[in-house]
């Protein structure tokens, strides 16, 4: 306020500019005295538009969140306990807690219980490592898999998100002229300055060990472009006590890379230069490696890649959890893609699969011969008689 306090100074002469300062003095305390907490709408405008438009980024942040039902999202519900975002990214000194932000998820697992100003940034915060009833086998899990892995079963339930963008299709023109296209929810899937693009709804998570650090990668990385390129992932795995099976939304991509030094590239995008407005990649991607002073060899391909998102928002009602049967399952469970541990139901191991139906059998053989002995035992004891 030093630069406006000097502007009030200087106004005590001129009547004019004394009514514009009193004006602006007026704005300021009002402003002031109307400060309050956050609401969903204000962390909204940014965090359900990231990425360029409504749902982009994460399935499951969306305009859908700013007043969801209890069916969409049980803490955010405002028929339900109606959370703002605050309620449990809390903050100190303007450090928002949460799992990508100053704050580690998993750095420790504090209840509330135990520590009421511990940061609320995992589900254990609040509900503890044993939030089911006393004996319930769910609790079993909860020092391997993450609670949103079982309460999160799908994501974009109301609303779609970008599942993919091939940028090697871009370029085509209408008539010397770029044009787009609508598909499915009324979202574009085809832009000519950004390639096909595909929307969806009401998608099942898919799942990885994660310990609450993502490794992503830059520009000057090199990459192996003979397979699909992780520009994220996390990291975590069974031996790590820190981490658990968390779901994501997995998003991917088709984008250059150059073919000599074999790293990703940035096209210039906008401006005259940029491709948007040239449809020349050759001439974008010289401008983009060229302002980030940028190795480019003049040789670019495309090359598949993938990037994570963490699903934790729109956790749905205790009725509509995952169940069992759909992680503990022979063919095509939610976990298929782990592996490197037993998990019963889905894997099988040769000689502890044969003692289990030998004990079966055993059982089975057992009570039949001792049925079989009561009978001939209670057909004596009447001859007796």
């Amino acid at each position: 306020f030093e630069d406006f306090n000097s502007f009030l100074a200087e106004s005590e002469e001129d009547p004019e500019l004394k009514d514009l300062a009193n004006e602006i003095q007026s704005e300021i305390q009002l402003a002031v005295q109307s400060v309050t907490l956050p609401t969903r709408k204000n962390c909204g405008s940014c965090h359900f538009y990231g990425g360029g438009g409504d749902g982009v980024k994460h399935g499951d942040l969306d305009s859908s969140m700013t007043k969801p039902n209890k069916a969409l999202d049980v803490h955010m519900g405002v028929d339900g306990q109606n959370f703002d975002c605050v309620r449990c990214h809390t903050t100190s000194q303007h450090n928002i807690s949460g799992r990508m932000y100053t704050t580690p998820a998993y750095t420790h697992r504090k209840s509330l219980i135990e520590d009421d100003l511990t940061s609320k940034i995992t589900c254990e915060s609040c509900h503890s490592s044993t939030p089911h009833q006393s004996g319930s086998k769910a609790n079993d899990h909860t020092d391997k898999v993450a609670c949103q892995s079982c309460h999160i079963p799908t994501f974009a339930r109301v609303n779609p998100t970008k599942m993919s963008w091939d940028w090697s299709t871009s370029g085509k023109t209408k008539d010397g002229k770029p044009y787009k296209t609508k598909g499915a929810y009324g979202k574009e899937d085809y832009l000519s300055i950004k390639g096909n693009m595909k929307w969806e709804k009401n998608l099942k998570p898919e799942y990885f060990w994660f310990n609450g650090s993502i490794q992503s990668l830059t520009a000057r990385d090199p990459i192996d472009p003979s397979g699909v390129v992780a520009l994220s992932h996390p990291l975590g795995d069974r031996d790590d006590e820190n981490s658990r099976i968390y779901p994501f939304k997995v998003h991917r991509g088709v984008q250059p890379y150059d073919k000599v030094h074999k790293t990703l590239l940035t096209p210039l995008l906008s401006g005259p230069n940029g491709y948007w407005s040239t449809l020349d990649w050759q001439v974008a991607l010289s401008n983009g490696a060229k302002s980030l002073d940028l190795p480019f060899s003049g040789e670019f391909d495309f090359v598949k890649t993938t990037y994570v998102y963490p699903t934790t928002h729109m956790v749905a009602p205790k009725d509509n959890v995952v169940a069992c049967s759909e992680c503990h399952i022979r063919d095509e469970g939610r976990m298929a893609n782990l592996a490197g541990f037993y998990m019963p139901g889905r894997d099988s191991a040769g000689l502890i699969d044969t003692l289990g139906w030998l004990v079966i059998l055993g059982s089975l053989v057992g009570v039949s011969l001792h049925g079989i002995g009561r009978i001939f035992t209670n057909r004596n004891n009447k001859n007796l008689r």
